[in-house]
């Protein structure tokens, strides 16, 4: 018994005192001082890669995909940089079911109320168009002033609407039919008039997609889909959180037991771990974990690929945080020293594998309070063993808001299939598993956002495996 406490003793210093991230930003290709905010991971080009997409705040929006050996942008075209709006929100999802994702760039040229430039709903089909442009749509403008947005397959069908947080004006729900452009919130009964800050939407109560909306000034929402229609719960789930200021939010499997929990930053008060219980949340936020912080965007996400997720926590202002999920609810707190940034004006972050090695890498932005460059870093890690999992809608774009459930011996452990944007920002569609000593693949299911299940075989680890709804 001694022996073991002493290795577990061992185990965790070593955890908590070895570098972790190293910093790759000098991939980044003209990486120069910006006003850069939130970001999304998206195929934009459908060539089976992903890119990073970066909000510009008065300067150019980004598209940076991997190309010879380094991180550039790959799109020139004036409607997608748009230099001149202030962009902050972004999220992507396929809403009119060609199979390739739209991107919705929320602009917010004001803190609250009324703002001077519309969003910006782009198409990327044959050309890059605006949606919001087409003269059908120009009643339909959001013209207030925003922070995030997420993407919701209300119906479980594979047809996405956006759901878009405004802060001192109603919140927007759009949906699209033959590129006409619907705010329905009000039908729907959620066009409410709040501090709205970070948004995340999937499997969280029921078997379609519920949203949990952190608010500042306010209570938090908590929207049960029950037949397509969305009932705030929030009281009664222990989420309202009234004391405290949203800002950033995430889904994660905090017990490794196949369901979602909601983590929540609040800005410059305590931070949450709500776990779901199914009939309410309890807070299991450690002592270090609840310490208040300059919150911003938070990532739950295998950086190293041990089978142990890790949080990060991005902070303006103040040094990033990360804490390892052990088993039991147990976490600790791991020195990332280059990626601290103990002064980086940290306004969101983003994973992915940009490079398709196995292995993740988280993207920094910075603004609001002065132009900074990017960051990008990557693991030192020894273990290279992982397994992705792509799940596709029937018209064959990323699935967002589906769960992935892997099996083993050792975990039964849920994935979102993120469908944004837990404050300003979206990340990989895919589930990206790392994996433990000894641990052995039981199966892998899919639950769909219809609330349907499929079960696959998994013979190799090591790739990523694509599945397609309905095949």
């Amino acid at each position: 018994m001694k022996f073991i406490l002493i290795l577990i003793f061992t185990l965790t210093s070593k955890m908590a005192t070895s570098d972790f991230f190293k910093n790759i930003s000098n991939l980044i290709e003209n990486n120069n001082d910006r006003l850069s905010y939130g970001v999304s991971v998206a195929d934009i080009n459908n060539d089976n890669k992903f890119e990073f997409i970066v909000a510009g705040f008065r300067y150019p929006n980004l598209a940076l995909g991997f190309k010879d050996g380094v991180l550039k942008n790959l799109i020139s075209n004036p409607i997608f940089l748009d230099q001149n709006r202030s962009t902050i929100g972004i999220a992507s999802c396929d809403i009119d079911q060609d199979g390739i994702e739209e991107i919705y760039f929320l602009n917010t040229d004001t803190y609250s109320g009324k703002k001077k430039y519309s969003d910006r709903l782009l198409n990327f089909n044959k050309e890059i168009t605006d949606l919001f442009e087409l003269p059908k749509n120009q009643k339909n403008l959001n013209l207030t002033a925003g922070r995030s947005v997420v993407c919701v397959d209300r119906k479980g069908n594979g047809k996405y609407g956006v759901y878009v947080a405004n802060y001192g004006g109603p919140t927007r729900f759009y949906e699209l039919n033959n590129d006409l452009i619907r705010d329905i919130a009000p039908d729907l009964k959620i066009d409410k008039i709040t501090g709205g800050r970070a948004v995340v939407a999937g499997h969280i109560l029921s078997n379609k997609m519920d949203i949990f909306a952190a608010n500042e000034r306010g209570p938090n929402f908590l929207y049960l889909n029950k037949k397509n229609q969305f009932y705030n719960v929030s009281t009664e789930y222990n989420t309202d959180d009234v004391l405290q200021n949203g800002r950033g939010t995430t889904l994660s499997d905090f017990l490794y037991r196949g369901s979602l929990d909601i983590i929540n930053g609040n800005w410059e008060g305590f931070h949450r771990i709500f776990i779901n219980n199914k009939t309410t949340f309890n807070d299991m936020a450690s002592k270090e974990f609840r310490i208040p912080s300059r919150i911003r965007t938070i990532i739950s996400a295998d950086f190293d690929n041990d089978g142990y997720d890790e949080i990060f926590m991005n902070n303006i202002g103040e040094p990033n945080k990360l804490f390892k999920i052990l088993d039991d609810g147990k976490i600790i707190q791991i020195n990332i020293d280059n990626a601290l940034e103990k002064d980086g004006l940290g306004t969101g972050a983003a994973v992915a594998d940009i490079d398709n090695d196995g292995i993740l890498e988280l993207l920094i932005s910075h603004g609001e309070s002065g132009p900074q460059p990017l960051s990008l870093f990557k693991s030192n890690i020894k273990n290279k063993k992982f397994l992705r999992i792509a799940p596709k809608t029937i018209y064959g774009a990323p699935a967002r808001g589906a769960t992935v459930i892997l099996v083993t011996n050792k975990r039964k452990h849920a994935k979102t299939i993120d469908a944004g944007s837990g404050y300003l920002c979206q990340m990989e569609p895919v589930a990206h598993y790392g994996f433990r000593e000894n641990e052995i693949i039981k199966n892998l299911i899919v639950k769909w956002t219809d609330g349907t299940f499929n079960e696959y075989k998994i013979n190799d680890l090591n790739k990523t495996y694509v599945f397609r709804k309905g095949l």
